[in-house]
């Protein structure tokens, strides 16, 4: 994008969509829960949290979208351990944090929605300014995110990572969430496992598919175990890396057969990209450079972006349910739930992927246009979300918390 005005979105035709009779309003079952509703509100990096600990102006944002009406909305990237963190203010999960995570819960049920958390652990690229720690990998590879080495993990940091993966799920039981979504996309640490871009192991952790999956399956056997039976637990699931030397679409498929076989999870929530090599894979539309240049604080990252991002941030064109292609591979091949992410924006594109057998479609930038989106489809005032894909948006959590800047 360029400085200066902004195009304005294409106002959206009304319709009067009868909820009585589109899928995508009625009830929906995610393992022992049910939603209101089909739409799910995906995790998307707030940059809302302060001190590793839930805030109001966090709370209030996912408020909105419980009150504009959607099933299910997520809180993003928390972290399972202060290791595991990509920024200083990151959440992570420890006793400390149960008081604000207990107040999202309660504030979003209080809008008739579900609430879920993302858990995760960002491995290689974890912030070490932050972490005051070493990365830790499948692999010792540089990180140009982290400017450090990782470290191989070792037996050690296996047991205890899936301990502390445990440990979580936990603790956001207690806190009153109604589902737990393990981060095993994007290039974090259990996408890195399955990636051979990242893991260049040759003991039991890595070179075979079975073998560089074997970690990912068995933090999700212990996340499954630790959340007890009336809380849903689902993956976000890279189906393709995006890039030649990482996670193929056929291996992605390959390892949710594999999940899907353990039966540790209600559900997949299909993703793609790799955070460090092709991050607009997962956010296609335009590319902010120059925006994300002048809000990073570090001149050496800054140096490293105008050098670097020219080619690293490739533009991916914005195409509507991106991702639907490649998903319906795995609904083809899958019997288990699954929930269609990637660029979906229209009611019609939400029928249609509810008619071709997906449970539930995740959005983001959409409801981040128009929070309230889900209402005003059902009251026909829109047929479709505002949102133009400048990826602004992204840009903003830079600047005190991600928001449109068309709002």
């Amino acid at each position: 994008m360029i400085e200066g005005e902004l195009p304005q979105p294409v106002p959206q035709p009304a319709t009067a969509p009868d909820p009585r009779t589109l899928a995508v309003f009625r009830p929906g079952r995610l393992g022992p829960i049910e939603l209101r509703n089909r739409v799910v509100k995906c995790a998307t990096n707030e940059g809302m949290s302060r001190d590793g600990l839930v805030t109001d102006r966090l709370i209030d944002w996912h408020r909105e979208f419980a009150a504009g009406g959607v099933g299910m909305t997520t809180l993003a990237y928390c972290s399972v351990s202060s290791e595991g963190r990509t920024y200083r203010h990151q959440i992570w999960m420890r006793e400390e944090a149960l008081t604000g995570l207990r107040r999202f819960a309660e504030a979003v049920h209080a809008e008739g929605a579900r609430a879920a958390i993302q858990l995760g652990h960002a491995g290689w690229f974890a912030n070490p300014r932050a972490t005051r720690a070493q990365p830790l990998g499948p692999s010792r590879t540089f990180s140009p995110h982290a400017q450090a080495f990782s470290r191989a993990m070792t037996d050690a940091d296996f047991d205890r990572v899936t301990r502390e993966f445990a440990a979580a799920a936990r603790l956001a039981v207690t806190a009153g969430f109604d589902a737990l979504e393990v981060h095993v996309g994007h290039g974090y640490l259990l996408s890195q496992f399955l990636s051979p871009f990242n893991n260049r192991r040759r003991d039991r952790w890595g070179g075979s598919l079975e073998n560089r999956a074997r970690f990912p399956r068995q933090v999700l056997r212990a996340v499954r175990e630790a959340a007890g039976p009336g809380v849903a637990v689902y993956a976000k699931l890279n189906m393709d890396d995006g890039f030649a030397r990482g996670l193929q679409l056929s291996e992605g498929l390959e390892v949710a057969r594999m999940i899907e076989g353990d039966g540790s999870v209600d559900a997949l929530q299909l993703t793609g990209g790799h955070t460090t090599r092709t991050p607009m894979f997962l956010m296609r539309g335009d590319v902010p450079l120059r925006e994300m240049i002048r809000n990073e604080r570090s001149w050496l990252r800054r140096l490293g972006m105008r050098v670097f991002a020219p080619t690293m941030l490739k533009a991916y064109p914005f195409e509507e349910a991106f991702f639907l292609p490649s998903a319906r591979q795995f609904r083809a091949a899958l019997s288990l739930p699954l929930m269609l992410l990637g660029g979906v924006t229209r009611l019609d594109t939400m029928e249609r992927a509810l008619a071709e057998g997906f449970e539930f479609v995740a959005l983001g930038r959409a409801l981040i246009r128009d929070p309230d989106l889900v209402r005003r489809m059902q009251a026909g005032e829109l047929s479709a979300s505002r949102c133009i894909p400048c990826n602004l948006c992204v840009v903003e959590m830079e600047r005190g918390g991600t928001r449109c800047v068309l709002r």
